[in-house]
């Protein structure tokens, strides 16, 4: 029987030969991820509740990245609760290294095969390995935690392959903007999304991350990729291992919900408007827009690569508006410290924030204020996210963001790539 990655995985882990989309099964959890937002602060009263503890700590990874640095009241009793959880229910814990879709697999914690949840909206992000990974709310986490199992309705597949190559100014960011935009935010159906092709193979991990993680903005349950050398290379380079992989792909002749294909080589740099990703367009036909802040930070914007990119366009050139930079996590950031990366943004003038999720989701003391405009290199830009509800957040990828924050306008990467300078 023919079946797709999807069914393959989600079949092991329910232990049957094979499922049918629309099957529920209760499947057997690999790996819990929880962070302090959504973590012990909720899931611990819930436990007590029913008297239980962890089904198995070793399977539990608790990330503090939604209020780091802790600089309110309100963040530190927080992130304390979390620290005292971690001693006491002695799971692994990550404090203040990042933001969890971007640590989880840096810290080797996934492999293809794996069935994972995550206490967060963007765990799809693991879907860029291989895994089926998708995010549930603190009830049903708590559940998770006390018996290691969850029910599933087996999902169909929307296989979206992207053939050709990307151009040099064209990001991953831009496909998942050029499909909110051609698809909407329910094109996902909460069904399994599957990105394939050419354009996808040449995909570095970290872009792969990008395209699986924004499968929540189609409004999928989860956002697939089959693992491959580039998979498995990543996997070993951060101390993991890609396990028997070879198997793990969708068959030729599965059946699929939909099909989509697209053509990478004729995308173009997308933005989208406020207040949602769906609004999205080439940036060569948005109107001419002034913004007064850029923000280059979030599980989509602010990994290595995406440092690595904006600073291409930044070097040797100052700003016309503010720009702040929070790195996705403090291993990206020691690269990009080491590489030089940095030392760009700083000498642009730049503000460096944490590496925490921090605006992005509404936390910290740098929220937008009223009437700002800001250009943003985030997943969502829903009005009031990222501050006050009056502020309007355009998205774009980090060469957008980047681009705009020189000329204080909605700018078109392209303009500073022509000669293929400035390569960090």
């Amino acid at each position: 029987m023919a079946t797709t990655l999807a069914q393959k995985i989600i079949a092991r882990a329910a232990g049957r030969d094979t499922v049918t989309p629309g099957d529920i099964v209760t499947a057997q959890v690999d790996l819990a991820m929880i962070h302090d937002s959504g973590g012990p602060r909720r899931v611990e009263p819930i436990l007590k509740d029913l008297g239980v503890g962890l089904w198995d700590r070793d399977k539990v990874v608790l990330i503090s990245d939604h209020f780091v640095p802790g600089d309110t009241d309100e963040g530190a009793r927080i992130l304390e609760l979390t620290r005292q959880w971690a001693k006491e229910r002695k799971v692994a814990f990550h404090d203040g290294e990042g933001i969890c879709h971007v640590v989880l697999p840096e810290r080797g914690h996934l492999k293809p095969g794996m069935f994972v949840v995550g206490g967060d909206s963007h765990s799809p992000t693991g879907g860029a390995f291989g895994t089926y990974m998708f995010g549930v709310g603190a009830t049903e986490m708590a559940g998770v935690l006390a018996t290691g199992e969850i029910w599933i309705k087996v999902p169909g597949t929307i296989l979206i392959e992207w053939r050709n190559r990307l151009s040099d100014a064209v990001t991953a960011k831009d496909i998942m903007l050029a499909l909110c935009g051609r698809l909407g935010m329910d094109g996902g159906q909460y069904q399994a999304v599957e990105y394939t092709g050419e354009a996808i193979a040449a995909l570095s991990m970290q872009e792969r991350m990008t395209l699986s993680n924004m499968a929540a903005e189609l409004g999928a349950q989860a956002g697939l990729i089959a693992p491959d050398e580039t998979t498995a290379g990543y996997l070993s380079s951060v101390g993991g291992d890609a396990g028997d992989w070879q198997g793990l792909r969708t068959d030729a002749n599965a059946d699929l919900l939909a099909r989509h294909v697209f053509d990478a080589a004729t995308l173009e740099p997308q933005v989208a408007a406020p207040h949602s990703p769906a609004n999205s367009a080439p940036v060569t036909e948005v109107p001419d827009t002034k913004v007064d802040v850029a923000y280059i930070g979030a599980c989509t914007g602010a990994k290595y690569e995406d440092l690595k990119r904006a600073a291409r366009i930044l070097k040797g050139r100052k700003l016309a508006t503010e720009l702040m930079v929070a790195p996705a996590s403090k291993r990206d950031q020691d690269r990009a410290e080491a590489d030089g990366i940095m030392k760009v943004f700083e000498d642009a003038g730049a503000e460096i924030l944490a590496n925490a999720c921090g605006i992005c989701a509404g936390y910290g003391s740098n929220r937008l204020g009223e009437n700002v405009t800001c250009i943003s290199s985030t997943a969502r830009n829903f009005k009031g996210r990222m501050g006050a509800a009056s502020s309007k957040v355009w998205l774009g990828s980090p060469l957008t963001v980047a681009a705009s924050a020189i000329t204080g306008r909605i700018t078109d990467p392209r303009e500073f790539l022509t000669s293929g300078e400035n390569e960090a």
